[in-house]
Formats: structure tokens, sequence, C-alpha cells
């Protein structure tokens, strides 16, 4: 494990990577915790990085910016990441051409707008020769994600995270991850409790939809019990199944090492 600065001269945004043992290049997996745009949750983080190592798939979970900070400062962040994974590839024994994106709740939410973002991604500067590789990931995995911003579904806590006081209608349409599938989407797998009473599960069922639409590959679980922000879901015999049928998708895309 080590920990990296995401922007040069900015000690506060960070990458912390979870390499893997391996004969060729491995396979990899940025990681973005939840915490509604406020907060990082701890436990969606590293331990769901050694996870993906017991796969043979590299990990790099993000500290990215919440608030006060608003939109595009996360998403920025999170294409600074994909980036950065691919410039230092060779340094983490990664294949960039296998660099996914994993995110919980908002950081679900984060990880499908960049899945779902066609614009360039870039800050106005500083630039430097890792804002010249690919920010768009070849894979997502949405876990218990918000996924609406507009209507009875929507996670409002986020929305107003994200955006502070000063959102609009058109932001939050546009901020919709099922509004912005497309058929460049990447393939995606998705889960979530249908008694989720934070988040509910139209979040998932709505992205399902619009992916299969488009004929995007998706792949979506509901588990009929579980409490959101359950993570890897270790205690719960059921919806700890997550992690079985996760590992089977990232297999059958060729994200194993």
């Amino acid at each position: 494990m080590s920990e990296h600065q995401l922007w040069p001269g900015e000690p506060i945004e960070r990458i912390t990577a979870f390499p893997v043992s391996s004969a060729r290049p491995a396979p990899a997996v940025v990681v973005l915790p939840g915490g509604g745009y406020d907060h990082l949750a701890g436990h969606e983080g590293a331990p769901v990085a050694r996870w993906l190592n017991t796969l043979g798939v590299a990990a790099f979970v993000v500290a990215y910016r919440v608030a006060p900070h608003r939109h595009p400062l996360p998403l920025l962040d999170a294409a600074r990441a994909v980036r950065w994974v691919r410039a230092h590839a060779a340094g983490h024994g990664v294949d960039p051409g296998r660099v996914g994106v994993l995110g919980f709740s908002a950081g679900g939410h984060l990880a499908g707008l960049l899945a779902t973002e066609t614009g360039p991604m870039l800050a106005e500067g500083p630039h430097d020769e890792v804002d010249a590789q690919d920010a768009r990931p070849g894979l997502a995995v949405l876990c218990y994600p918000v996924v609406t911003l507009t209507g009875p579904a929507a996670h409002a806590g986020s929305a107003a995270s994200l955006l502070g006081p000063g959102g609009t209608g058109a932001d939050l349409d546009s901020l919709s991850i099922e509004r912005r599938v497309g058929p460049h989407s990447p393939p995606m797998f998705l889960w979530h409790t249908a008694d989720d009473g934070a988040v509910p599960l139209d979040n998932t069922l709505l992205l399902a939809g619009a992916l299969a639409r488009h004929r995007v590959p998706v792949e979506a679980h509901v588990y009929p019990h579980g409490k959101h922000g359950l993570g890897l879901a270790e205690d719960d015999p059921v919806a700890g199944d997550w992690t079985h049928r996760c590992a089977a998708f990232l297999r059958a895309r060729g994200w194993s090492g």
C-alpha cells in the first residue's frame, strides 16, 4: 500500500494504491467510497481494495473532494484518479487498458457520472502528463448507488452537498445518471437492497432500465433486506453474496489477474 498526491501541489486529495503481485500486468479498479458527498466512509475504501486484491485486481482508493466543495470538483478528482492509474500503470504493475471504477452510494453516483461523461473532464490547470490519459473507465460497479437527483427516489442530501444552495432543476436533471446513459456507456454491475431506507431501490432500477434500453451490458442484483451502507456485507449471509456475483462479473469482462 502506498499513498500519493492526486494533483500536483495539492496535498489533500489523495489516491492510495493497493497493488497485487502478478507475473503480468493486472487489471485495476478505482474505488470511490460513499458518504453523501459530505464525508468519505472508511469501510467502503481500504477493506474493499483488499477484497479486490484477493481477485488479482489492483485497487486504488480515492479521497475525492466533498462539501463544501461542489460539482464538478468530485468528478474532476475521479477523472484524475483514472488518468493517474493509467499514467502510473507500469510502476504499479497495472494494465492501462483494464481500469474500472467501483463506488458506493454517493460514490456510486460519482462512478456513474464518470462512466457516462462524454466531455473532457479536465481542470483549468495545472496540466501535466497525467492529463494526457483517458479518464473513461472500462467498466463500472455501483453499490446501492445514488442515481437520480430528481423525483421521489432522489437522495436530497447528496444533491444538496454536491450542488449547494445554487443548484437548479437543470443541474439536477443533468447529473441524474439515468438521463446520461448512452451507447458509449461501459458495462455496469449494480446491486441494492429492496428495503434500503436511505437511497431507494428505484435508483438502481432506473439505471438498469436505462442501460438496457441503450443495449449496454448490465447485471443487477436486488437483495430483499439490508440497511444502507453495507459495504462488503460480510456479516450478511444474503446481501454478502454481492461480492461473489461481482467477482464473476469482473472475470467475465476480463478483469481477473
